[in-house]
């Protein structure tokens, strides 16, 4: 077989397999519109996630502080809250952390989201 051929084989065949482990942008958009419009809806849901971002901060910040305890247990706390905001926001959430969010991808969900970081806001 010309190694040219098999070259190109191989990189096609990565391809494949790198492509299956993205995931579908336009899909994970959807999804989030559709979070974002059961979360809204709902007052309760609203504070929760009002409550689960915050928490984020805190851990996003105990992580900077290299504080490891604190944020193991803010860690705990935000998947408890994640689960009372449905299981459409904790998939999506699962598929997110693996996703890099300063990819253009990630900033795009990340704006569909802004909607409800106003709504903390308020």
């Amino acid at each position: 077989m010309n190694i040219v051929l098999m070259a190109a084989i191989l990189a096609i065949s990565t391809m494949a397999v790198r492509a299956q482990d993205q995931p579908d942008i336009a899909k994970l958009k959807g999804d989030a519109e559709n979070v974002v419009k059961i979360i809204s809806g709902n007052k309760r849901k609203i504070e929760t996630y009002c409550e689960f971002a915050d928490l984020s901060d805190q851990i996003d910040e105990a992580k900077h502080e290299q504080d490891i305890e604190q944020a193991k247990e803010l860690s705990q706390k935000v998947d408890e809250l994640g689960g009372k905001l449905g299981p459409e926001f904790a998939a999506l959430a699962d598929v997110l952390k693996n996703m890099d969010p300063n990819s253009q991808g990630g900033q795009e969900i990340s704006s569909i989201f802004d909607k409800l970081d106003a709504l903390c806001q308020d």
